[in-house]
This record gives structure tokens, sequence and C-alpha cells, in this order.
């Protein structure tokens, strides 16, 4: 279902978390689902993450996931957010996006991060390399680009598929560092506001400022990623949010527990240290019903002056989080409409 003209962008990235009680492939067909109940809404992306070494995440292989939910869409575009570049070759990756775009046309969005999106001993196992590859990042990003461009812009070594592809490159960060790369070339930039949410005002200015037109992009982009747990009331998106904040909690302690249910209340859960350093990490999440969530999103849109938003959700029960949708994109067509 095409997304109505007049309804603000919101896009899903989704991170297919393994849930307690549930297997790999529970995750891995509940991202299908999520999917297309999202494309049937009218969101104007899906993109899906990319983590290594950790079981209760199942999106290591980002790329045969996207493949999968363009399989089974039809309109809704689909992408990276991101392919961690330090972890792969841009050749490979220019290969891989170049025959997904090959396969289906028109749909695909390639999403690019710095961070390898694990621990620097897996990081290593991924590439096999003591380069600092994080550091190439720039002329990584200049060299993948280049793979998609067209014949005449080649050298001796092609991506085949991938030459003349055009696959539309996103520039991901969580810092001052990658708004301004994405300022120089002049591409979408998009802000992991949903767990490093610190630099997120200083990047969008730097950003802004800084700001190179060019041959994919006129003027500056803006897309932040936000934690959202929407539902009928307050009281239900309340308790709901535990399990995010469970999820969070476990990057503080740096423990490996899958997706938790929801809890009543998160008191004698963690300590005061540990629900700051939560806080902290979820600053920017929207929570509630959907007059609650269209003030949230209403006000932090005319703040920012975002383009485009990318909820998360980590809500355990898969119908809750379809509702969870259905609440944001109503609260996102209400904004539209009380702003216009």
């Amino acid at each position: 279902m095409p997304q109505p003209i007049d309804s603000f962008p919101i896009s899903v990235l989704d991170l297919v978390p393994v849930r307690e009680g549930g297997t790999t492939k529970d995750a891995l067909d509940e991202m299908v689902a999520i999917a297309q109940h999202a494309e049937k809404l009218g969101y104007n992306r899906f993109w899906l993450s990319e983590h290594h070494n950790t079981a209760t995440l199942a999106s290591s292989a980002t790329a045969i996931l996207i493949s999968k939910v363009l399989e089974h869409t039809d309109s809704i575009q689909v992408g990276s957010g991101g392919i961690m570049l330090p972890n792969h070759t841009p050749l490979v990756v220019a290969e891989q996006f170049g025959t997904l775009e090959t396969m289906h046309p028109g749909r695909l969005n390639l999403g690019l991060g710095r961070a390898p999106g694990t621990d620097m001993q897996t990081a290593h196992a991924l590439r096999r390399t003591t380069q600092e590859t994080a550091f190439a990042f720039p002329q990584d990003v200049v060299e993948l680009q280049n793979y998609l461009k067209p014949l005449d812009s080649q050298g001796p070594v092609q991506a085949h598929p991938g030459v003349g592809t055009a696959v539309p490159v996103y520039i991901l960060g969580s810092s001052t560092s990658s708004a301004q790369l994405a300022a120089s070339l002049g591409l979408p930039y998009v802000f992991a506001a949903h767990f490093a949410p610190q630099q997120l005002e200083q990047a969008l200015q730097i950003y802004r400022n800084g700001f190179k037109p060019s041959e994919y992009l006129a003027e500056p982009y803006v897309m932040v990623c936000v934690n959202v747990v929407a539902a009928d009331s307050n009281a239900e998106a309340e308790k709901l949010a535990t399990s995010s904040d469970q999820f969070y909690l476990n990057v503080v302690r740096g423990s490996k527990n899958l997706l938790q249910p929801p809890l009543d209340t998160m008191d004698g859960q963690w300590s005061y240290r540990e629900e700051m350093m939560v806080r902290g990490m979820s600053q920017y999440t929207f929570k509630g019903d959907e007059q609650t969530i269209s003030e949230q999103l209403g006000k932090f849109v005319a703040q920012l002056q975002v383009d485009e938003v990318i909820a998360v959700s980590y809500i355990y029960d898969q119908e809750k989080r379809k509702r969870s949708f259905e609440v944001l994109k109503q609260a996102a067509n209400r904004f539209n409409v009380t702003t216009a």
C-alpha cells in the first residue's frame, strides 16, 4: 500500500530481537510479519541492522535478511540501518546490494555505519586484518559509491551486478564525525538517537551547516532513530516499555538475556546508577497512547526540524508490537494534520 502523500514520513528499524521463550527462527518469521504490517500501514522504509556475536539479535547476515523482506513485500523501501562497512570490503557490499537492486529495482536503501556492530575481537574475526578499517570509512564509502556508478565511471575492478545500479546511500552515525562526512559527501544523514542520544543536536547542526549539494542530494535530509512504545493507553505503554528497559539494562550490564516479557514495575530490577544509564541511552523514547505520541513526535520534529523518524521497538508481544506501529502511524498522521 503506497504511503499517503500528506503523511509525515515514519519508518522502522528492526534489530530482529530474539524473545525469551522463542527461537531465532521465530524472530526471523516475526521480522517478515512486521515488515508486511509496516507496508500495509504506509510506512516509508523497513531497515535492518547489523550486529554480531550476540544470541539476542538475529541480524548478523543483514543482506540476506533484506532479501527475505524484499521477497515478501511489494512496495516499501527496504535497506540496511546499517551495513557496518569496517566489517566488509566495499566491492563485496557493492556486489551484494547491486544484486539485490537488480532483483528488486527501486526499493533498496544502503545505510552505512562506521562502527563494527560488535566487540573488537569479533570485529577482527569478521575482517581478519590488523588494519584500523574504521579510519578508512570515508574512503570506503566513496569507493563503494563508485562501484555503483555507470560503466563509464568504472576502473579495472568492477562490481557485477552493481555497476549502474545507483543504490541510494545513507550515512549512519551517533557522533559529529559522521555528520561531517555526510555533509561533505552530500548524502542523507541518519542519527542513532535510540541508543546514543548525547550528540544529536550538535551533529544535526554540523550536518546542516556543512552540507554540500551533490549529484545524490540537493538539500540536507535528516532522519533520526528513536524508541517507540505506543499502545491504547499510557498505562499499557508504560508496562510494555519495561521490556525495552530490560533490553538496555542488558547492554549496561553486558549480559545476554533474550528479550524479556514486560513487568509491572522495574523497581528492584536495577540500581540507581543502572537506571540512570538506561534512561540516558533511551532518552529519546516516545511512549504512550496516540495523543501522547503525537504530542511527543510533534515537539521533537519541530525542535530539531527532522525530515523523517525511524522507530525502533522492543515490545515483547508481537501483536502488541504491531498495534504499537498502528498507533504510531495514526499519531504521525494526526501530527501532520495538526501542524500543517
